[in-house]
């Protein structure tokens, strides 16, 4: 919704410029997509309308404030993923829960699939952009260079898993540069400090996104490489002085290379199966609510 809570003078080109957001917001809304921030400020230098420059990101933000307090720009049409309110729930009769129980009954949509299969993210805030794929497959988003103790619930889940006879599989997403490529390696080190060899064979960390092939189909902007990252050297010994955050890559892009991963990897069949048992439950509680009413 488009509120105005100041009256402020914006410059012709800002006002052009803010149309040109709403188009773009517009755009992926269509999708069903809301963009962060850093999603739009992509959008816009992958149009050629900004430079890729810390200064554009902040002038663009700015902007964006005054847009929404203007009344110029919907104040849901961007969303910050990392400041998220919680509210207990509460119903006010015995039938709103159950239907409230019907809407979110879900089956563990991984059942009875060979692997196991987490996804992990370099940055928080690309879990809710991939939210589409992992809630429609039933799969835990988890962000690397975890802590300690984050690290170890990591290797309890996934042992426990491949206790059962499953095999287990990290899906990886994250920027092309000295620490996101290296992730990879430390997410295999440190879980094998855990597990000690155990799952050898049985376990494997898959990087999704971002690599060299997609960004020369995507071409997102580059950003220079940082340097006084400790990964440096060897990273640009071997790509350059250019880095690329997966940030860049378009919502529908990453989410298809993600499925296209996910799916590779499972029975289709079976969560079909398991699906169509789930929309069972879902009916069932649906008639029971009714009843009551």
């Amino acid at each position: 919704m488009k509120l105005k809570y100041r009256e402020i003078r914006l410059s012709p080109a800002n006002l052009e410029r803010l149309t040109l957001i709403n188009s773009i917001i517009a755009e992926y809304q269509d999708q069903g997509y809301t963009l962060s921030l850093r999603q739009l400020y992509y959008q816009l230098v992958t149009r050629l309308v900004i430079a890729n420059d810390d200064k554009e990101y902040k002038k663009l933000s700015h902007l964006l404030k005054e847009g929404r307090l203007a009344g110029i720009v919907d104040w849901s049409a961007i969303e910050d993923r990392l400041r998220v309110p919680r509210r207990p729930a509460c119903w006010n009769s015995v039938s709103s829960i159950i239907e409230s129980c019907a809407s979110q009954f879900r089956h563990d949509r991984m059942d009875g699939q060979e692997t196991y299969i987490e996804v992990w993210v370099e940055k928080d805030a690309l879990s809710g952009v991939l939210s589409r794929v992992t809630d429609k497959y039933g799969i835990m988003v988890n962000r690397g260079y975890s802590s300690v103790s984050a690290m170890h619930d990591s290797y309890l889940r996934i042992d426990s898993e491949v206790s059962e006879g499953k095999k287990a599989l990290i899906l990886y997403l994250g920027d092309h540069d000295p620490s996101g490529l290296d992730m990879i390696r430390d997410i295999r080190d440190r879980l094998e400090e855990f597990h000690k060899g155990e799952w050898d064979g049985l376990f494997s960390v898959i990087p999704v996104a971002l690599t060299m092939s997609q960004i020369k189909e995507h071409n997102p902007p580059p950003n220079p490489a940082k340097l006084s990252d400790s990964r440096a050297k060897w990273y640009v010994e071997k790509y350059g002085y250019k880095s690329w955050e997966v940030d860049a890559l378009p919502p529908e892009a990453l989410n298809g290379l993600l499925e296209s991963a996910i799916v590779d990897r499972i029975d289709v069949k079976l969560f079909e199966k398991v699906m169509a048992m789930e929309m069972d439950g879902r009916a069932t509680l649906t008639e029971i609510a009714t009843n009551l009413n």
